[in-house]
């Protein structure tokens, strides 16, 4: 399998090159005299990402699709993300193939940009969640 996610049966939507990765960690940080400080993990996932996926000059027809599948999501219901993961190794039983890794993400930002005729650009902001 690829970089992406499916949308729709078995459509898939490949994103372009460059796809970005954003991460935060969740910290609880306790300040004392003389700059001391102890610092501590929020929760057992404290680790937070953002990935940013950009669909450039595609089809309206393809933009449209995948915004429906985003759409009936509402930013509530996770789908499944693969990822490039070169610390993977093969998995035969499992989604993501040798280099790949698969992880759960709700997309609740996504924005349309109408380019000329027929094809429009999507990018689309999707936020890891942990859970099964």
């Amino acid at each position: 399998m690829t970089i992406g996610f499916i949308y729709s049966g078995s459509n898939y939507a490949t994103p372009d090159k460059g796809l970005s990765r954003q991460t935060k960690h969740a910290v609880n940080v306790s300040k004392f005299g003389d700059g001391y400080e102890q610092r501590v993990a929020k929760g057992i996932n404290s680790q937070g990402e953002t990935y940013n996926l950009q669909f450039n000059n595609r089809t309206a027809e393809f933009v449209d699709d995948v915004v429906v599948f985003l759409d009936a999501q509402k930013g509530i219901t996770k789908f499944p993300l693969i990822l490039p993961d070169s610390n993977q190794s093969s998995n035969p039983s499992g989604p993501a193939g040798v280099g790949e890794k698969e992880i759960k993400v709700v997309a609740d930002t996504y924005t349309t940009t109408y380019l000329y005729g027929t094809f429009y650009s999507l990018t689309v902001s999707v936020r890891r969640v942990y859970e099964a």
